[in-house]
């Protein structure tokens, strides 16, 4: 758990086991934080980091063992990098000095701690966003999937108490920002969880069961659950076909909020949920297959995004559907050639089992489209290793034809964190899914390729023509490097840039 309180400061005043200033590169310290350091060590701090050759750079972090009354503490100099750059590079810079600090802390021990704040001027941002950005990286940065660690002395400090020191003016508009930082970071986490879990410990049903119980806590929120027999019946060829090879039986969720308008916004949200991919017939090789427990990443994001804005309360409404299977070899499994009907009675030929993703999320997508008037509808999944080929660990794909809906997903990833990028959606590449026996193909043809924006192609035919987006997110959801605020392990993208563009969802202009 973490406790945060704000102080008008002065830092030293506040008793605690850490003091952190952090640091602009190639600026000098400010009266404020010489006095901090003054007040705890024994030498001029600018003299210190001169002499460690310290210079603010991001990720960089400097520790110095000082004294407040009497008692041992230290004060940690952490790097945020230069803060001339545009106001959502300089919040990401924010992020990882807050992930570091944690990083610190943990090797150290110290889990009181004062942050003495630099003004949110300097960021480009209001306070309230501020307070908001650093909340959730502390809670992200403290994450760690222990459940089956029996080793107590491997885990990491779950309880933080934290000290945030600004001017007095600030305090009211940076604790409405630390109280929607606490709901969003709990969010993300909650996502990260689902999928670190085992897929023997997280079945379609046991996910089902989660969104199922979720929903029940929250007045604005409903739920419903469809089995194996209601889903065949509904005629979503999709999700049965991939679920047939399993024992484990496939789940079809449709969760919505109700922000008490009928007449505001209506937007869908669609996740891939396979909570574990072996690839089917076309099984996939065994190194990383540890990793497959991660394919319902879509889902998880969509259900932790629904539990983050029913305490957020936006003036818009929601859909979220995941369907949710395991995709695996069997006797019953479904077969390269085989030919499904889905939800809008579209057929797609299947030529490789692994590409199964795109087969679940038609029947929702279809499903989605049909029963509800939505102003925009985007899905999310970890669908294709072509997608991450192309742009790695940092940023997730994005297509679709709609330019006002894609840039309004653009702009909240810059501000949220989970970064998109747009990929090429011209008609030049809608012959690759063509199949010869049935209206679609499940993979593209070898010449053209570009197979994340194939399988784009391929979706749209069942987004009914609105306005929709298809998030590919195969490279950020799992195991992403170099980003002090994530542990290893599940990343929970998705979450913070639903939030925000639900937040700040604008009407389409095209």
């Amino acid at each position: 758990m973490i406790t945060i309180s704000i102080n008008k400061g002065p830092a030293y005043e506040v008793g605690a086991e850490g003091y952190v200033l952090f640091c602009p590169a190639d600026t000098a310290l400010s009266l404020e934080q010489q006095a901090v350091a003054k007040k705890l060590l024994p030498v001029p701090l600018e003299h210190e980091l001169k002499r460690m050759h310290f210079t603010g750079a991001v990720d960089s972090c400097v520790e110095f063992l000082g004294v407040r009354n009497g008692e041992a503490c230290r004060l940690l100099c952490v790097g945020v990098g230069a803060l001339s750059g545009k106001s959502y590079v300089r919040i990401e810079q924010l992020r990882r000095a807050v992930g570091r600090v944690i990083r610190v802390a943990e090797r150290l021990k110290i889990t009181k701690l004062v942050f003495d704040l630099l003004h949110p001027d300097l960021f480009g941002i209001e306070p309230f966003v501020y307070a908001k950005e650093i909340v959730i990286a502390v809670e992200m940065a403290t994450y760690q999937f222990n459940q089956f660690i029996t080793d107590e002395k491997r885990h990491v400090a779950e309880d933080y108490t934290l000290f945030l020191i600004a001017p007095e003016s600030l305090h009211e508009m940076l604790e409405a920002g630390i109280e929607q930082g606490v709901r969003i970071g709990h969010s993300v986490n909650q996502a990260r969880h689902w999928c670190d879990l085992p897929a023997a410990y997280l079945t379609p049903a046991g996910l089902a069961e989660r969104a199922e119980a979720l929903a029940h806590a929250y007045d604005t929120l409903s739920c419903t659950v469809f089995k194996k027999q209601e889903i065949l019946e509904m005629g979503m060829g999709g999700l049965i076909a991939v679920a047939q090879g399993s024992e484990q039986e496939p789940r079809f969720v449709v969760m919505e909020y109700h922000s008490g308008d009928k007449n505001a916004p209506t937007i869908g949200l669609v996740g891939k949920g396979i909570t574990f991919d072996s690839g089917g017939l076309s099984i996939k090789p065994a190194a990383r297959m540890d990793e497959m427990k991660d394919d319902m990443a879509g889902a998880a994001a969509v259900i932790a995004t629904m539990q983050a804005i029913a305490h957020l309360k936006p003036h818009i409404n929601v859909i979220a559907a995941t369907p949710i299977a395991e995709n695996l070899p069997s006797g019953s499994a479904i077969k390269p050639g085989d030919i499904v009907y889905h939800y809008n009675g579209k057929t797609s030929e299947i030529k490789n089992t692994d590409a199964e993703g795109r087969l679940i999320l038609a029947d929702a997508l279809s499903y989605v489209a049909k029963h509800y008037k939505l102003d925009a509808l985007v899905d999310i999944a970890t669908l294709t290793g072509s997608c991450s080929a192309a742009l790695g660990p940092f940023y997730a794909g994005v297509v679709g034809k709609s330019e006002s809906l894609i840039n309004q997903l653009i702009d909240a990833g810059k501000q949220s964190g989970d970064r998109l990028w747009p990929l090429p959606f011209s008609d030049d590449y809608r012959m690759a899914i063509r199949s010869e026996v049935a209206d679609v193909c499940n993979i593209g043809k070898d010449q053209y390729r570009a197979g994340a924006i194939t399988a784009g192609f391929f979706l749209e035919h069942f987004a009914s023509g609105m306005p929709w987006a298809h998030l590919d997110i195969a490279g950020t959801s799992f195991e992403v490097p170099d980003r002090s605020y994530y542990r290893g392990g599940s990343t929970g993208f998705g979450v913070r840039l639903f939030v925000e563009f639900l937040l700040t969802w604008k009407p389409l202009v095209d």
